[in-house]
């Protein structure tokens, strides 16, 4: 059949790009991003502080600037993918202090201290299982139900130990939690993140399942009817922030020396302001690791100038609390910004 276009419009046709993400050229696409803005801020802020705030720039201070953020940058990984899918998980913070409480509780009972890590693990796992079966298979709201396993989960470990608290561990172990890579300044603990942080991005960026969990995110119901797994996926991350989070409580409980309840109280407002600062979208479908381990580290390095110059833990929590406001409006402003300039931009163009 011949065709009916000029072969001039027939070129023009096919370079026509039809999904609006691949209208701009690659490098405007890789530089002009949410993800990009949110490093440039980083170094932005890490600019102003060296040079105003004291000790900022000291290498001490960015050793335990890492230290301090890593329970956030490993429960981030798993939220990251599960706030993709249009879901969330309020309950990672006391998963944490659960598994920080069984490590100790079993320690202290006697048992080996790799035995005691080991079941403090399973019960993250357990935890995260139950928020998946809860959210997949009853079809409850993640939101509800991890407002229901926050208040469990902190619950039973404020119970198991009260106010008491564990803190005779092996120095061999608490050592491990602050040493640092051939005694430079980078703490040896930023191994396992980075080992887990690259299994992440491929997980998400670079295999079907990652692409099964932005589809979940667009639309559950067409990714459904693609053949994506919706039960099976949801529920493998909801057990994966479990297990990451036990992790965090168990590195947490070795940090600070210390097994209690009500250790990482309120963290979930950190990694979920750092995830959502970090580009990924609250209503899901949209996001990258790199972004996100970019923001965790903006609201480390924010907070950290703050306490060196002297501001209480409150005005923290205000500034990151206006961060995650900001995370959560931008996008919708930024987009009726968009839909306020096309009309305009439409009605000049004949006249152009």
């Amino acid at each position: 059949m011949t065709s009916l276009l000029h072969p001039s419009e027939k070129s023009s046709a096919a370079t026509e790009r039809s999904y609006a993400d691949h209208a701009r050229p690659l490098w405007q696409r890789i530089l002009i991003t949410r993800e990009s803005a949110v490093v440039v801020a980083l170094v932005a802020v890490i600019l102003y502080a060296s040079a105003t705030v004291p000790f900022f720039d000291r290498p001490i201070t960015m050793t335990y600037l890492l230290l301090d953020v890593t329970p956030i940058l490993l429960i981030a990984l798993p939220m990251t993918l599960i706030i993709i899918t249009g879901e969330i998980d309020l309950s990672v913070a006391s998963t944490l202090a659960l598994a920080s409480v069984l490590f100790g509780v079993l320690y202290d009972a006697g048992m080996p201290i790799t035995v005691a890590a080991l079941l403090a693990l399973l019960a993250g796992l357990v935890a995260g299982c139950l928020n998946g079966f809860l959210v997949t298979v009853v079809g409850l709201p993640s939101l509800a139900v991890t407002i229901g396993t926050l208040a469990l989960f902190r619950g039973i470990a404020v119970g198991l130990l009260g106010t008491t608290a564990i803190t005779d561990f092996p120095d061999a172990w608490t050592d491990w939690a602050s040493d640092r890579i051939g005694g430079g300044d980078v703490p040896q603990v930023m191994i396992p993140f980075v080992v887990l942080a690259i299994a992440f991005i491929v997980l998400l960026h670079f295999t079907p399942f990652g692409r099964g969990i932005y589809a979940i995110g667009q639309n559950e119901t067409a990714a459904r009817f693609s053949g994506v797994k919706v039960v099976r996926t949801k529920m493998i991350l909801f057990a994966l922030a479990g297990l990451v989070s036990a992790a965090a409580g168990i590195y947490y409980t070795l940090r600070y020396g210390s097994s209690r309840g009500d250790n990482a109280n309120g963290l979930e407002l950190q990694v979920i302001a750092a995830v959502l600062l970090g580009g990924v979208s609250i209503f899901g479908g949209r996001g990258a690791l790199p972004g996100v381990i970019a923001g965790v580290l903006l609201i480390g390095v924010i907070a950290s100038a703050l306490r060196l110059a002297d501001y209480t833990a409150d005005v923290i929590n205000i500034v990151t609390g206006l961060l995650l406001v900001a995370s959560v409006a931008s996008p919708a402003l930024l987009a009726w910004i968009g839909r306020r300039r096309r009309p305009r931009s439409a009605a000049t163009t004949p006249g152009d």
